[in-house]
């Protein structure tokens, strides 16, 4: 029999045609909560400038924010690896509006005299340079996320909240031992990626001569 218009073709007589899932949309849940994130930036530099920049009030609302971005962050990705939603969209803007949170509060903590600027420039540079890498051998393939990276992620996360906030005494003293730690995975965690696209690109090269 002849199937009408529209209907699957099987792939081998007997069996049913495997149908193949439509792509997911822009408006899906993990993709609403990177905008949420991105929206959040503007909103999270005023309340951290607000009434001069150290109003312990304020600061907390600020720390507020960016803890709602923060945790965005977390279930983001999660939710579209797990429920299937990962559209090109999501690749692009997730790690904008990961990298736009966290220079916002780098660069505001900085300007407020609250954070040294070598330690904004140390993290922001490693970040800027580490996604121009990515680029540079993606040809060759793709480096992923690390173990030591998501760390990474998180500890510089919890520092700088603790930096958004107006702490005193051991509390300060905790956050400047934490914001070390943060310093010296950031740093760790770029050699481990420069050694990774090095030899990505070293083994890319000797393939193509192989092939070739």
């Amino acid at each position: 029999m002849t199937q009408g218009p529209g209907a699957p073709a099987a792939a081998h007589p007997g069996r049913p045609a495997a149908v193949v899932p439509p792509a997911p949309g822009i408006w899906n849940i993990a993709n609403v909560l990177t905008m949420v994130r991105l929206l959040l930036v503007p909103v999270f530099v005023c309340l951290l400038f607000a009434d001069g920049g150290h109003d312990p009030k304020w600061r907390s609302v600020a720390w507020a924010s960016f803890a709602v971005a923060m945790i965005t962050d977390l279930f983001d990705g999660e939710l579209a690896r797990r429920k299937g939603l990962v559209t090109d969209f999501g690749k692009i803007a997730d790690p904008i509006a990961d990298k736009t949170i966290m220079g916002a509060a780098l660069i505001g903590l900085s300007v407020l005299g609250d954070l040294p600027w070598w330690i904004t420039v140390v993290i922001l540079a490693r970040e800027l340079g580490i996604t121009l890498m990515r680029f540079w051998v993606i040809r060759f393939g793709v480096i992923p996320a690390s173990r030591g990276g998501k760390i990474k992620t998180l500890t510089q996360g919890i520092a700088v909240g603790m930096y958004v906030l107006e702490l005193t005494g051991w509390l300060a003293t905790a956050r400047a031992l934490l914001m070390g730690v943060a310093v010296l995975l950031t740093v760790g965690t770029a050699l481990d990626y420069v050694g990774q696209a090095l030899r990505l690109r070293r083994e890319g090269l000797a393939a193509r001569r192989t092939t070739g």
